[in-house]
């Protein structure tokens, strides 16, 4: 009975998702292009502009270890994509951030943890810890992209997200024009821990983007100042070049 059903309500499906692609035709966000069913968000062709990092293969120290080097001891990074003015990746980051486009956040956590998953540099993380954002911030946003990263990375790697751990305090302004030293001025009183303990010994922050790397430190300085044996590893969409 149920075989039955399958075969009369699958079509139905299929031509149900025609019609309504026919109507509201799926876009490609970078292009414009219109995508085939068997694409999201963005299409193949744009996809294979942005360049990838592949630091989860790397046998040696990456450019994102290096770049904590001497400022907090981390077990893993990693880093889907370089970031880089002026390229499609910032319109994709831009559109995460500002244009609501949440189901992007979530596929693009996906994609992350399906290559995580594949290397075993990852294997021993046990819990998500996503970048907390502002009420305000996250009020007018209506998400906090580095939350459904983790989400889409979480059911893939099937593992735990540790919300509100780290509360963001203030809403700061924009870090964009700041050097180095001035975004780690920023950046180091803006965290608190909540009230929620860390029951794992292996855990990682995931941001949509790191350029300094200032906020990762700052939060990985101060879990680490309450659990001095955590491990900590950095999870990010893209990278500053």
């Amino acid at each position: 009975m149920h075989l039955k059903i399958d075969k009369i309500t699958a079509p139905l499906e299929r031509y149900f998702e025609g019609f309504q692609h026919l109507i509201f035709p799926n876009v490609c966000l970078q292009c414009s292009c219109e995508l085939s069913r068997f694409e999201k968000h963005i299409c193949a062709f744009c996809w294979d502009k942005l360049q990838r990092t592949y630091f989860e293969s790397y046998e040696v120290a990456s450019g994102m270890d290096q770049l904590f080097w001497g400022r907090i001891e981390l077990s893993e990074t990693f880093a889907l994509y370089f970031f880089e003015k002026e390229k499609p990746i910032q319109d994709i980051l831009h559109a995460l951030k500002y244009q609501f486009k949440a189901p992007l956040g979530i596929h693009f956590g996906e994609v992350m943890g399906n290559t995580i998953f594949k290397s075993n540099k990852y294997k021993t993380i046990e819990a998500l810890i996503p970048v907390p954002i502002h009420p305000q911030k996250r009020f007018l946003r209506g998400y906090n992209q580095s939350e459904l990263l983790a989400e889409g990375m979480a059911t893939i790697l099937e593992i735990p997200i540790l919300r509100n751990v780290v509360l963001k305090k203030a809403n700061n302004a924009s870090q964009t024009r700041k050097n180095r030293f001035l975004r780690w001025d920023n950046a180091s009183e803006q965290f608190c821990l909540g009230k929620i303990d860390i029951p794992y010994q292996h855990i990682a922050i995931v941001d949509d983007v790191i350029t300094t790397g200032s906020t990762l430190e700052a939060m990985a300085q101060l879990l680490r100042s309450h659990y001095p044996d955590l491990q900590i590893s950095l999870l990010s969409f893209a990278i500053a070049k």
